[in-house]
């Protein structure tokens, strides 16, 4: 096992494209890093340097105790697993785990155990005579698998491994790789576009846009704690509704300005947020996450003053909770994730998306009022988009 440190990598092409600018990550010996980021944004790059097979323009890349930067991609003791799973059609399953040992010139009696071994993990011990053609998609993805952990490498790098799959078998195969991973605690670097494969998966999660890392925590600390708008934004599902606001000291509180309506905030945030009392009628960004919206005829104990008025567009059941799409009188906010949908196009469903009580009786159309726990609104600094903290 071995730690995997990126020191200020950068990736510049032959024509001029900056494609990783000053990439530092420092990966634990047996920690699962993922990371993540929308299309584009240079993660996969970041990933093939690691195994060599992009060429690093500056920084340093180590491997455990050893300066990989010029070392070729067979003599990093790594073991990457594809988006496509990479397996030899005409291998069985046996043979296509076994290959990069057979290669090795690993005796036979030796193979003959790891690939066993390595099935038997996977429950591909039925399988072992099969070919490609006749697996599953989740099959497939365990022999690929399983040829990555009989090499027992130094490191593991998996590029979206479960892009191919479909929804349900993608909840299955995550949860079975990091129990994998955990169980055989080998230092993992795993790239995904897929912010709840991240969240769900990583002992940390790197959040990389335009080739920058914009944060590098655990995944409640990066829900709970953004850095800036676009991690806020990135991490969560539905996305944190962001809004142009305005903030008004009121005693020990203060009222932010939402398009036409008010909410009061109490001192607490402003315990939280120390820095939030030099925004004293000043434009801010206010971040409010979907479960921190409720429909108010299911919470009647909160004040008026932490209510608003909206348009229902739309009503999701999903049995444990309904996602509700309303229409607020205020300003939205671009997040800055290409990948994202344009809240200010003009044919958006609405301009909030709630998680509600599944008991609530809202309907499309229905004119209603919602209540907002502005103990836990988020606030962004309007020109540089970072979070207001201390």
């Amino acid at each position: 096992m071995a730690t995997v440190v990126l020191d200020g990598i950068n990736k510049i092409y032959e024509d001029g494209y900056h494609a990783i600018h000053d990439l530092s990550l420092d990966i634990a010996d047996e920690e699962f890093l993922v990371l993540v980021g929308p299309s584009g944004c240079g993660k996969s790059t970041a990933l093939r340097m690691v195994a060599g097979l992009e060429s690093i323009s500056g920084g340093e890349m180590r491997i455990g105790d050893r300066v990989v930067n010029d070392i070729e991609p067979k003599d990093r003791d790594i073991a990457m697993v594809f988006q496509n799973y990479a397996l030899y059609p005409h291998m069985t399953v046996y043979d296509n785990i076994g290959f990069a040992l057979k290669l090795a010139k690993v005796p036979k009696e030796e193979i003959d155990s790891r690939v066993r071994k390595a099935a038997a993990v996977l429950e591909l011990d039925k399988h072992l005579d099969r070919k490609p053609a006749h697996l599953s998609g989740g099959q497939r993805q365990r022999v690929a698998m399983g040829r990555a952990i009989v090499r027992q490498p130094a490191a593991f790098l998996m590029d979206e491994p479960l892009s191919n799959l479909d929804a349900k078998l993608r909840v299955q195969m995550r949860a079975e790789i990091a129990a994998l991973q955990r169980e055989l605690a080998v230092t993992t670097l795993y790239v995904t576009h897929d912010q709840v494969e991240a969240m769900t998966m990583g002992d940390r999660v790197a959040v990389l846009k335009d080739g920058y890392l914009q944060q590098v925590d655990t995944p409640q600390n990066l829900y709970d704690h953004p850095n800036n708008l676009f991690v806020a934004a990135f991490i969560g599902s539905p996305s944190m509704n962001l809004y142009a606001a305005s903030l008004q000291r009121a005693g020990d509180g203060a009222r932010v300005s939402i398009g036409s309506q008010t909410v009061s905030i109490g001192p607490d945030v402003f315990s939280a947020r120390p820095a939030l009392r030099n925004y004293d009628a000043k434009r801010v960004i206010v971040g409010i996450r979907p479960e921190d919206f409720e429909d108010a005829s299911m919470a009647t104990d909160t004040p008026e003053d932490r209510r608003l008025h909206a348009s229902v567009s739309l009503v999701e059941s999903l049995g444990s909770e309904i996602i509700v799409h309303f229409g607020l009188d205020a300003p939205t906010v671009d997040s800055g994730d290409p990948d994202a949908p344009d809240q200010m196009g003009t044919d958006r469903l609405a301009n909030a998306v709630g998680r509600f009580n599944p008991k609530s009786r809202i309907k499309m159309r229905d004119e209603i009022e919602v209540t907002v726990a502005t103990e836990n609104m988020h606030f962004f600094d309007a020109d540089t988009r970072n979070a207001i903290w201390s």
